[in-house]
């Protein structure tokens, strides 16, 4: 059975396991899912099951292989040179496929460099920001520093001809320090940047103290959007600013938290099970085994169809009645855990971070999505904020002391807003 619209399956060859010790991580828990002694490595009938199921769901004539982790280089490239032959084996005719990796880079060198440009994987590389920022959330098993390795990594990648993508989680320690991490990420000529919020809940149901403030978060994107609208546009792509102007300017969000539903984007355990989604490897979310039942038929079962759907029916009063709902959709049902204003239940965690930052951002980008509507390339908005900024400007550098404020409070200058806009 084919799906008629793509899908993604987030692979774990080598489960929860990972060579890091993140103090946020959501996934290291999953081990509870398997017994004591487990290999966490997947076996070459899961691989194979996993290739030829995806392939017969898959719409084509692309599929869109994504290993992830724990840490997949664990997997070793011997276990990708056998999924790259069981693809090409299991193909159609006239059918190509994509591998991505997600990674945290410590444990690449030259040759698993050389691999992943020859077989042309796309890379996503994990890092946090500059060197104290970075290490003070991603420590390795010993407690030690991990920055300068996933630096190492992400340069490798670079002389091997592969620009990676960067993930940089937004916590309790990086989220603090907005244009520190943006700058290292332009410094190091990143194209592409992630943002994602850490939430992490403990047995109790309360948030850790290493999951980012949803104000704290909201100001964070503010002021890189500042930074990024004005200067940077035609320098690097910030994946929620431009999943944003892809809905206001009429598109979807490829994105999934900022998407109505959800439900298409599966998890697959080293062990062959499926799961509603990378956030709900758990039991009651277990849609069944790659091996007896595929892809096809988890993806379009009555559990996952309602899975997907909840993410829209779910919403809160607030939430329907948000201004800016059409971006935000309520975000990721896995952090709807929080209390509406009115006292509804099931409000999303981080609903005021949102809210402020796609309040701020909205009339930038619906000006730059008029640029695109106009042909315009869209770093064009550089010019024109400030070329606006500038005229706006233009009243404050000519009018003296004892003149008419021009805020227009009919006050002299010196008197109003003389000392205020002084310190802008």
């Amino acid at each position: 059975m084919t799906s008629a619209e793509p899908f993604v399956v987030m692979a774990k060859p080598t489960g929860p396991i990972c060579n890091l010790d993140c103090a946020y991580c959501y996934y290291l828990g999953t081990t509870d899912l398997f017994p004591a002694g487990e290999r966490y490595r997947m076996r070459d009938e899961t691989l194979e099951a996993y290739v030829r199921s995806f392939i017969e769901a898959a719409p084509g004539p692309t599929v869109h292989f994504v290993w992830h982790g724990g840490e997949p280089t664990l997997a070793g490239r011997h276990f990708y040179h056998k999924a790259l032959e069981l693809q090409r084996y299991h193909l159609p005719k006239g059918w190509s496929c994509l591998n991505s990796l997600q990674t945290n880079g410590t444990l690449l060198d030259d040759d698993w460099c050389a691999f992943l440009a020859e077989h042309h994987f796309a890379v996503g590389i994990s890092i946090d920001g500059p060197a104290a920022l970075h290490d003070a959330s991603r420590p390795d098993r010993h407690g030690g520093a991990t920055h300068a390795r996933a630096m190492r990594g992400y340069r490798l990648l670079r002389e091997h001809g592969i620009d990676p993508d960067v993930l940089c989680t937004l916590n309790a320690v990086n989220v603090h320090h907005p244009r520190e991490v943006y700058r290292f990420f332009l410094g190091e000529r990143i194209r592409w940047l992630q943002l994602l919020p850490v939430v992490q809940r403990q047995p109790s149901g309360a948030v850790s103290d290493r999951s980012v403030p949803p104000e704290a978060m909201g100001a964070f994107l503010c002021t890189v959007f500042d930074e990024w609208v004005r200067h940077d546009v035609d320098r690097i792509g910030v994946q929620v600013f431009l999943e944003s102007l892809s809905v206001l300017s009429g598109g979807q969000a490829s994105l999934c938290t900022m998407a109505e539903t959800c439900g298409r984007a599966l998890a697959l355990e080293h062990d062959g099970g499926v799961y509603a989604c990378d956030h709900f490897v758990d039991p009651a979310h277990r849609l069944g085994d790659v091996g007896q039942h595929g892809l096809a038929a988890p993806l379009a079962s009555p559990e996952q169809a309602g899975f997907g759907a909840a993410k829209s029916s779910g919403l809160t009063a607030t939430c329907r009645d948000c201004p800016v709902r059409r971006l935000c959709q309520g975000g990721c049902p896995k952090d709807r855990f929080a209390t509406a204003p009115d006292g509804e239940p099931g409000h999303n965690y981080l609903c005021l971070g949102y809210l402020r930052f796609f309040i701020h951002a909205t009339p930038y980008l619906e000006q730059m999505a008029h640029l695109l509507r106009r042909g315009r390339p869209l770093a064009a908005i550089m010019g024109e904020l400030a070329s606006a900024e500038r005229a706006a400007e233009a009243p404050w550098r000519l009018a003296r002391r004892n003149d008419p404020c021009p805020c227009g409070s009919g006050r002299k200058l010196k008197q109003c807003c003389l000392g205020v806009h002084r310190r802008r």
